[in-house]
Parts: structure tokens; sequence; C-alpha cells
């Protein structure tokens, strides 16, 4: 073989091998590169699974009868409170009447949402016996009849601002009622944190009912 020949072979061989190890490199770094994506992702989706709300499995477990009580009771009591307050929207004639109507509305429809949703997490129905008189039932206090009901609907202006603030006084003490027994009797802890704010909200909302019948 001549020199020149020889020479072209060298060549073409240093440049095999080093085609060859940068195809190396180039694997290595693209399989170390997947493998950090798939550890980071997995351990993302981890923490965040982790994370997400009602993933508590011992959740379900904690509470007892009393705890079933004041959420059956406390949700038809929430929804009648807030369909008072609708319609104080259009029938109040006081513009703090109509604010604390709003303010009602708004703090009780979500707690309405979590009580249904602990009564599906701890298996129980999120209504009570049918048969049940809620107006007499003591976990039902401070409940209005239908024809309470009936009348403040019938009512406007004045009349309306004093028959809701008298009716949502009657109404959040059977609720503090209700609260303070959740507290002595219940066992689930989220369920007795709604109770203590249940009775600081409403009892601070009595007041403001009260002096608003003391000027009208």
């Amino acid at each position: 073989m001549s020199s020149i020949n020889r020479i072209r072979t060298a060549r073409r061989r240093i440049a095999l091998v080093g085609v060859v190890a940068a195809g190396s490199l180039l694997l290595a770094a693209c399989g170390n590169g997947d493998g950090m994506d798939g550890m980071d992702h997995g351990s993302d989706s981890t923490a965040a699974a982790s994370k997400e709300p009602g993933k508590d499995t011992n959740a379900s477990a904690d509470f007892n009868d009393a705890d079933v009580t004041f959420a059956q009771g406390m949700i038809p009591h929430h929804q009648q409170a807030i369909e008072m307050s609708e319609l104080a929207e259009t029938r109040a004639s006081d513009p703090e009447v109509k604010k604390l109507a709003g303010q009602i509305k708004k703090a009780q429809d979500p707690e309405i949402k979590t009580l249904q949703g602990w009564l599906k997490s701890w298996g129980q129905p999120t209504e009570m016996d049918s048969g049940m008189d809620h107006s007499e039932h003591g976990g039902m206090s401070g409940m209005m009849s239908e024809q309470d009901m009936k009348d403040l609907e019938a009512a406007k202006g004045a009349k309306f601002d004093r028959a809701f603030a008298e009716m949502m006084i009657e109404h959040h003490n059977g609720a503090i009622e209700m609260a303070e027994d959740e507290k002595k009797n219940g066992k689930s802890a989220d369920a007795k944190k709604m109770a203590d704010a249940i009775i600081k909200g409403q009892s601070a909302e009595v007041d403001q009912f009260e002096k608003i019948l003391d000027r009208i």
C-alpha cells in the first residue's frame, strides 16, 4: 500500500472513531436528561397528589353521631337563612338590613357545601329523616314555620326590616344552640371548628340586629 493510501486509511479510521465517540456522548446525555425529567415529573405529580383536597383517608372515620346530627341539621337551617336573606334583596328598605342579609348568604352558602361534603365522606345521608318534625326537633331550633316564611315574603319596607331582624335573631340563636351542642359533644375537629365560627359570627350578627330593632 502506498504511503498516500495509508494516510487516507488512517484519516478515515480517526474520523470514524470520532463519530462513534460523539454519538455515544450524545446518547448518554439524552439518556441522562430523559431520566432526570422523568424523576422530576414523577416527584411533582406525587407532591401535587399529596396536596390534593380529599386525599386524607382517615378523615371519614373521625366523627360521631353528634357530628352527623350537626351537619344534617345545619344544612336546612342555613338554607332557610339564605332564603330569608334573598327576600331581603328586593323587600328590605334599611341599608344595614340589606348588608347583613348579603353577609349571611355569602357566609352560609359555602358552609352548606362543606357540610354536605363531610356527610358524603362519612357515608351518611345529607338529609335528616323526612318524617322528622324539624320545627320541634332540638337539633333544628330557630327554624321558621311555613307561615312565618309566607308572612315575611308578604312584607315590604320598614315592616319587612323589623320582621326580618326579629326572625333572624331567633334563627341565629337556634344555630348558636346547635353549634354549642356540637362543640360539647362532637368529635370531628373540622365540624367543631365550624361550630365555633358559627357561634362567634352569628352572635355578632344578633347584636347588630338588636341594634337595628332599637332604631327602626
